[in-house]
């Protein structure tokens, strides 16, 4: 979930641009975290291996075989050969998977909705460790070129993290046209720099059996856990070719990995540990050792811009998915803005990127190196990673309508192993596992409080609500004055009167001579058809009931989607239209059904949530705000 080429049309991915070019921007864009993974990764698990101990010959195959068969199995095999094909037409992502499981059992369920939301808090843990961990990891490589610019490691990281969160306002569209060749060069030069030092100890090759893999994690207990653990380093970012299926499709994502990706990042590993075997000293920094000293500075440059990538590629893709959880009803409305007149997947949320920003800095700060950010990193994905096999276990069943014995056997040897990274991953808890444990129980917490306070309100209000049939014999009985013009009242059930409507009546004793009752619905289906948007009932001479429907990934223009009724029948002129909308003022009561942190919480929330008028891109000179004041 990136800066978008386009947006996809069809199931197996976007018709408007051509096979080739989103092949390639699907490599610039979703592979950038997991392709910068052997910048790390297989340093992190062979010193796990040791464990202080010099470096052995098993331990650099049991790494090996290890990384192979994780990249083999939990990206190759459960995301680009089966979980691509679970998509919500045409959208991935973790909460595109619980809305898909939703619509698979016909009802909500609350299981869902939770494996969603800790799925997705997790996504956003991610977002922030991974800039952090891959712009540290690949600036460190100064400490190889010039050991006396070491103390600039941390400075420089913070000035790069602190610039690239500073351009994000202005849109990724020139900077996404880049990331495509960048990173075909990164990959590339992995490749080359891997194919060469094979030769070091051609035996290397020898990891393929999974037998190394096995025997390895069989035979050093606690050990093996901790290896294990720093193994799934290799694997983060996989989810991301499952949340990028909406922008580049299937198909390209695919023949991206086969044919390129994966073999260019199975190439650098195995180079890397034929290096080791040949001079076990390099595990040091095992990435740079690589190349000869003089191309180290031209490594980590590249290095450094490829990260860079990866970093920007989680960082929308953070966007995306608060954007989403926004329009799901999770979350309140955030500013969003909109930075591409062409692609409606660009999109800036200025306060999540000020919070991603200081999660990035304090992570930065207080690990200082990758080593230390290694530890809080795996918990992250693999949590996500659980959740998506649990969800995807749902939607193979239900929605596929494949037999319960045979999902099951498809998907429960991927949940297991997930639930293996899990649990090694979860041995690091003390270590900095702690982090995106505490991000994700605050976010899912935050989501809670605001799905039970949006409850209690809409009960709360439902008491004083008038029944609109109701309100409408009696207007007819004692039709108060009338004025010319529409006026349009956003309500959340048009089975009610909005209160901005009964304060209308109430204060201006005045009837508009059209009044509709707008309703604004989110669907559980990315985008709506047009055909679908607009649905209108006329309930009396004076009074209609509008229904508009959104996707969740759909920017809601109320004007532009009002503008659909002239089609039928409906002579909308958004200058003789005033839209009112009411404006609840929110006081904390001890009866309220939630503990007092929780009812500050959702007041808090709730008065950080961005005007409504705003949100629907409504005229401000054409609404009309009405104030209320409600104990919660």
């Amino acid at each position: 979930m990136t800066a978008s080429i386009t947006q996809a049309e069809t199931q197996d991915g976007p018709v408007t641009s051509g096979f080739w070019s989103l092949t390639l921007g699907s490599i610039g864009v979703v592979f950038g975290d997991i392709g910068t993974s052997p910048l790390y990764a297989f340093h992190e698990a062979v010193r796990g291996a040791a464990h202080g101990a010099p470096v052995s010959r098993i331990m650099v195959l049991g790494v090996l075989s290890l990384i192979l068969w994780a990249l083999l199995i939990v990206v190759t095999a459960k995301y680009v050969l089966l979980l691509l094909r679970a998509d919500n037409n045409g959208e991935g992502g973790t909460l595109s998977l619980m809305a898909l499981g939703q619509r698979a059992l016909g009802r909500r369920s609350w299981f869902l909705l939770a494996l969603g939301v800790v799925g997705a808090s997790m996504f956003i843990g991610d977002s922030m460790i991974t800039p952090a961990i891959s712009v540290l990891s690949a600036v460190e490589g100064l400490k190889l070129a010039a050991p006396a610019l070491e103390h600039y490691v941390v400075p420089l990281t913070v000035f790069i993290l602190v610039l690239l969160f500073a351009v994000q306002s202005k849109g990724t569209a020139l900077v996404a046209s880049a990331f495509g060749p960048v990173m075909v060069v990164w990959f590339t030069v992995i490749a080359v720099m891997g194919a060469v030092h094979i030769a070091d100890d051609p035996s290397v090759l020898a990891a393929i059996n999974p037998y190394y893999a096995v025997q390895f994690v069989l035979s050093h207990g606690t050990i093996g856990l901790v290896t294990l653990g720093a193994v799934f380093l290799a694997v983060t970012g996989g989810e991301a070719l499952y949340a990028d299926l909406g922008h580049f499709g299937r198909k390209p994502i695919q023949s991206a990995w086969m044919f390129f990706v994966l073999p260019a990042l199975l190439i650098n590993y195995f180079g890397q540990g034929a290096l080791v075997l040949s001079d076990p000293s390099a595990i040091e920094h095992s990435f740079y050792r690589m190349v000869p000293e003089s191309l180290v500075l031209p490594l980590v440059g590249l290095a450094t811009a490829a990260t860079v990538i990866a970093s920007q590629a989680v960082i929308t893709g953070a966007y995306s998915l608060v954007y989403q959880a926004v329009q799901l009803g999770l979350l309140p409305r955030f500013e969003v803005r909109y930075t591409s007149e062409t692609h409606a997947g660009q999109i800036y949320l200025p306060r999540v990127n000020r919070l991603l920003l200081i999660g990035v800095m304090l992570l930065v700060l207080l690990f200082h190196t990758p080593s230390n950010l290694a530890s809080a990193y795996g918990i992250a994905v693999s949590t996500t990673m659980v959740a998506d096999g649990i969800m995807g276990f749902v939607v193979i069943w239900k929605l596929w309508n494949w037999r319960a014995a045979t999902a099951a056997a498809v998907i429960v040897p991927f949940v297991i192993v997930d639930l293996s990274f899990f649990s090694a991953n979860l041995l690091k808890l003390l270590e900095g596992a702690w982090v995106p444990l505490l991000f994700g129980v605050a976010m899912a917490g935050t989501i809670w409080t605001w799905r039970k306070g949006s409850g209690i309100l809409i009960q709360k209000t439902r008491r004083i609500e008038v029944p609109l049939d109701d309100l409408i014999r009696s207007l007819e009985k004692r039709p108060p004055h009338v004025v010319k013009g529409t006026a349009v009242f956003l309500t959340s059930d048009p089975a009610f009167v909005p209160t901005a409507l009964l304060h209308n009546l109430k204060h201006n004793k005045v009837l508009h001579e059209h009044n509709v009752v707008l309703t604004i619905e989110t669907a559980q289906t990315p985008r709506v058809d047009l055909t679908e948007r607009f649905r209108m009932e006329k309930i009396s001479d004076k009074f209609s009931k509008v229904r508009l429907r959104f996707g969740f990934m759909e920017q809601p223009n109320v004007p532009k989607a009002l503008a659909i009724a002239r089609k039928q029948g409906w002579q909308f002129d958004i200058m003789s239209t005033s839209f009112f909308v009411s404006r609840r003022s929110l006081k904390a009561s001890a009866q309220s059904g939630m503990p007092l942190w929780q009812d500050h919480l959702f007041i808090a929330l709730s008065r950080s949530a961005n005007d409504a008028t705003d949100y629907f891109q409504i005229p401000t000179g054409r609404v009309v705000e009405v104030g209320t004041q409600v104990t919660i």
